[in-house]
């Protein structure tokens, strides 16, 4: 046994710690862009999403048809007897008497197997996609939620800003009014804008608690979790091209790979449906073996092969119609494509114009109205102390600016929502 110090500190450092590594779960890569925390929730529902393991094992049962669907089918083994007398029923009677054993196998035309093969592959091919489509949506969803749990929590710290500050107005204007510099009626406003901001408490409470539930429904978990927002979201700052949007959703989108391959299987049963006009082979061979004669002679034994064909007599009900019906499925996949696309191009103008918008906004009351709101804010302020301005314009001028900030973390928690949509609509992280 190895003593050697450097040994003892690898096995008893090293070792626990190669072993805890692998025992932590490996979650599946989020599919949009997140911050680290969203992130990590959308692996969590990636991981443990029953749905989409239901689908993974539809994927993987289809797999191992694939080459099930082009295999031969199975040889056919026969006993028989052949030309026995019905007078006495005995073996040895009749010289054409023989108790036969035969092998026969059905062959396929050439082609048809790699193309039952295909037909299956195209199949595996959608529910790829519908997997991917559904990963989407579920990261589209967390993440949706996260959002609007980070815009609540920003929320209740605005509100808990609020009510800090109508707390100090309602203690001055009580102050003001004992030393009979102010009046009773703005204690009275200061209390009802404080009894509406406690009531706001409670009610962004409530939603903040919805919204955790939902996370957790989507996470898939056991039992309640808390889910604390702990994240600062970037500045957005994005811009894209409609055009590189709607080419790569025509490449990535997975409503649209699953279109592409419903035109793809149609196209092969198109082949297939023309492979079925030629017949295919069944192929026989037996050995029959007579009994001697009665007078105890030997009879030679028989080999037998027959090679048989479908005669396609009835082509015009069958292989006609089943032609048809393939060339029919093929237009009305091309239909569905065409339609699904002119439809993610329309939404893809939408989305980007409403991001733009967002962002708009978003700028505009970061860089212009809060810092409007912020001077118009500390000068009636001002103005309130040496009596130039009444009460009501103090407090509105102190609110507003509180309001406006409430108003861009809106815009800017919005813009990232319509980017998680945007990313689930062309099936791949925008840059």
């Amino acid at each position: 046994m190895n003593t050697s110090p450097v040994y003892q500190f690898a096995r008893l450092t090293l070792l626990p710690m190669i072993i805890f590594w692998l025992a932590l779960p490996v979650y599946a890569e989020s599919p949009i862009w997140a911050p680290a925390p969203l992130e990590n929730l959308i692996d969590e529902g990636l991981t443990n999403n029953q749905s989409l393991k239901s689908l993974q094992y539809q994927v993987n049962a289809l797999e191992e048809q694939v080459p099930a669907a082009g295999a031969l089918p199975d040889p056919r083994l026969g006993i028989g007897m052949l030309n026995l007398p019905t007078d006495t029923f005995d073996l040895d009677q009749e010289p054409m008497t023989q108790k036969q054993i035969f092998i026969a196998q059905k062959i396929p035309w050439a082609g048809k197997r790699a193309l039952r093969s295909e037909e299956v592959k195209w199949s595996v091919r959608q529910k790829e996609a519908m997997l991917d489509a559904r990963r989407l949506d579920l990261s589209k969803e967390i993440a949706a939620a996260w959002y609007d749990l980070g815009f609540i929590a920003k929320s209740r710290q605005i509100n808990d800003r609020m009510i800090e500050l109508l707390d100090r107005i309602y203690n001055a204007a009580e102050n003001r009014y004992v030393s009979g510099k102010g009046l009773q009626q703005n204690i009275f406003q200061a209390q009802v804008e404080l009894s509406k901001l406690y009531n706001e408490r409670i009610s962004l409470k409530s939603r903040y608690r919805t919204l955790e539930d939902r996370i957790n429904a989507l996470l898939n978990r056991k039992r309640f979790q808390p889910v604390v927002y702990s994240d600062t979201l970037p500045a957005p700052g994005m811009k894209f091209s409609l055009t590189n949007l709607e080419s790569t959703a025509l490449l990535h989108n997975p409503e649209l790979k699953i279109r592409k391959h419903e035109i793809s299987q149609s196209e092969t049963r198109i082949h297939l449906a023309k492979k079925d006009f030629w017949p295919d082979v069944d192929i026989m061979a037996a050995y029959g073996q007579r009994d001697e004669n009665r007078a105890g002679q030997d009879r030679a034994d028989f080999f037998s092969t027959t090679v048989s064909v479908s005669l396609p007599v009835w082509q015009d009900r069958k292989q006609d119609r089943q032609l048809s019906a393939a060339t029919a499925m093929r237009h009305s996949a091309e239909q569905s494509f065409e339609n699904l696309a002119e439809s993610i191009t329309h939404q893809l103008d939408g989305l980007a114009t409403e991001i733009g918008s967002l962002q708009d906004n978003y700028f505009l009351y970061r860089q212009t109205l809060l810092p409007q709101a912020e001077s118009w804010s500390r000068s009636a302020m001002d103005a309130y102390e040496v009596g130039e301005v009444e009460f009501d314009t103090m407090i509105n001028a102190r609110m507003r600016l509180l309001m406006f900030e409430l108003q861009a973390e809106k815009y800017l928690f919005d813009t990232y929502k319509k980017r998680a949509e945007l990313e689930a609509l062309i099936g791949k992280k925008l840059p």
